[in-house]
């Protein structure tokens, strides 16, 4: 496990994109870093002027399903979870052409902003839980001697500010301390499904259960 990660290829898709540009573009500065991204994320890295890999070029699949599916792949999820120094994972990543991803930044669908109001659709809650979002996360985070995690805008300029000091490359340090609190937001996240679907299902039984 090494303590220095070179960030070489991020992948940066997030609902929140505040400060997302400047943050890409120290990453870019920095580490001449290959920028992977989905929908509405690479739209607006592209508008600001910075080179984007769309994921489905990526993958080799266009995003399907209204956007419900489009970083399910191995081609995503190799790339996430490999240990790059076991000889086995190294040579899976080479014979399926896959490419390592050093850095993940995704922060979540708004579902608990979207269910703050009541008057809201179960249909519209619904289609605020994200799916591919914690999938990433929880990968990366799993795999975290070897992949950055960033959850949270807040978070971008601590990375940045490791990033430069370390000549490209993060600390097992930060890595660490960015998975635990990764996986504080998938359960905070997971936690406040539950509890809407409990409260809005118990008081809106469905008919055959009335």
């Amino acid at each position: 496990m090494a303590d220095l990660v070179p960030i070489k290829t991020a992948l940066l898709s997030v609902s929140d994109k505040t400060d997302l540009v400047p943050f890409a573009r120290r990453l870019i500065s920095c580490c001449g870093t290959t920028i992977i991204s989905t929908g509405g994320t690479a739209r607006t890295l592209s508008e600001a002027g910075i080179e984007v890999t769309p994921v489905e070029q990526v993958t080799g699949f266009p995003e399907m399903m209204d956007g419900r599916v489009k970083t399910l792949h191995p081609k995503v999820h190799g790339g996430l979870l490999a240990m790059r120094d076991k000889p086995d994972h190294a040579a899976s990543l080479r014979e399926h052409g896959i490419t390592p991803i050093d850095l993940v930044c995704v922060n979540l669908y708004p579902f608990e902003k979207t269910v703050a109001d009541e008057s809201v659709s179960d249909a519209d809650a619904i289609e605020q839980i994200d799916i591919g979002g914690p999938s990433m996360v929880r990968s990366a985070a799993k795999n975290h001697a070897y992949v950055t995690i960033i959850t949270d805008p807040g978070q971008y300029d601590r990375v940045a500010n490791d990033i430069e000091l370390n000549s490209g490359a993060t600390t097992l340090k930060l890595r660490r301390s960015l998975a635990s609190a990764a996986f504080a937001r998938t359960a905070a996240y997971d936690t406040a499904i539950a509890t809407w679907m409990r409260t809005r299902f118990d008081a809106h039984p469905a008919p055959s259960e009335v």
